[in-house]
Order: structure tokens, then C-alpha cells, then sequence
């Protein structure tokens, strides 16, 4: 079923969910703004299947992936240098616990990594749900679920 909403409009509901992507990438040493402008090259240069999916969890999930692919190509073209500082520590618990977190996030199958990151991002339960195609409730339930996975995940 094809959406009479146009590209721009498809864009701006996904917002978040770019912005996230492009962030999470922009840390490993590319500029986020270079890397939402390639995406969204990307994502002009293949409009027609994207307007072809209808407003559902599918076309935020089909979004997130060409965004995902795009950062790690651009990653894999030009990979960070980082110099070394010559009084480099390794770094201490709270940043390995939190980099190990992110990871796991990561590692989380669509949806469950976008309701993470657009509530890590501060969006209230009926926000997500509107983005993704859910209900309040139904978000809260999976926050519930997510966490308890990923706090199973992290104590192993």
C-alpha cells in the first residue's frame, strides 16, 4: 500500500531515528552531520521503495537499516585515525559498563533498538509509539521486556 505522505514528511516522522543512527557512528570518528546528509542521499536515491512501504514498524525498520548500512559504508571508506595520547589511560569501569550497554543495545533485533534508543533519547512511551507504529502500552511492555534481557545480558 503506497502513502500519499511525501518523502519530506516520511523524513521528518523518522527523524529520530536517523539522528540516532548517524550519532551512534558519529562517535567512532565520522562527523554526524556528513553522515545524516549521506542517508539521506541514500534514502532519496531509493524514494520509490520507500514511499512504496506504508506508514508501519516496517518502514521505520527498512529506514534504520539503509541508515545503519550507509554509516558502516562510509566507516569502512574512511576508517577514524586517532592519535594516541601519550598519557593514555585505559579507560575505567563506569566507560567499559557503558560502552558494554551500548553494545548490547546494538545487538537487539528492530524494533526493540529503536524504542531503546528513541527513550534513551528522553521520547515519552506515546511519542515512540506513534513513530513506530505501536501503542503506549504496548512500548511500555517492551521497555519492561528489553530491560530485563539486557540485564541478563550484562550480569553474564
Amino acid at each position: 500500500m503506497a502513502t500519499k505522505e511525501g518523502f519530506n514528511g516520511i523524513v521528518l516522522r523518522h527523524k529520530g531515528l536517523l539522528f540516532a543512527v548517524c550519532r551512534r557512528y558519529a562517535r567512532r570518528g565520522l562527523d554526524e552531520d556528513d553522515l545524516l546528509q549521506e542517508v539521506l542521499v541514500v534514502l532519496w536515491e531509493r524514494r520509490e521503495k520507500l514511499m512504496s512501504i506504508a506508514s508501519t514498524p516496517q518502514q521505520a525498520s527498512w529506514m534504520w537499516r539503509v541508515a545503519r548500512s550507509t554509516c558502516v559504508d562510509l566507516l569502512r571508506k574512511e576508517p577514524p585515525s586517532y592519535p594516541v595520547p601519550e598519557n593514555f589511560d585505559a579507560p575505567d569501569e563506569d566507560t567499559t559498563l557503558h560502552r558494554d550497554l551500548h553494545e548490547q543495545i546494538a545487538l537487539l533485533p528492530e524494533p526493540d533498538r529503536s524504542i531503546v534508543t528513541l527513550h534513551l533519547e528522553g521520547y515519552e512511551y506515546k511519542e515512540i509509539g506513534k513513530k513506530l507504529g505501536m501503542t503506549k502500552n504496548n512500548i511500555g511492555i517492551r521497555l519492561m521486556r528489553i530491560k530485563e534481557r539486557l540485564k541478563k545480558e550484562m550480569i553474564k
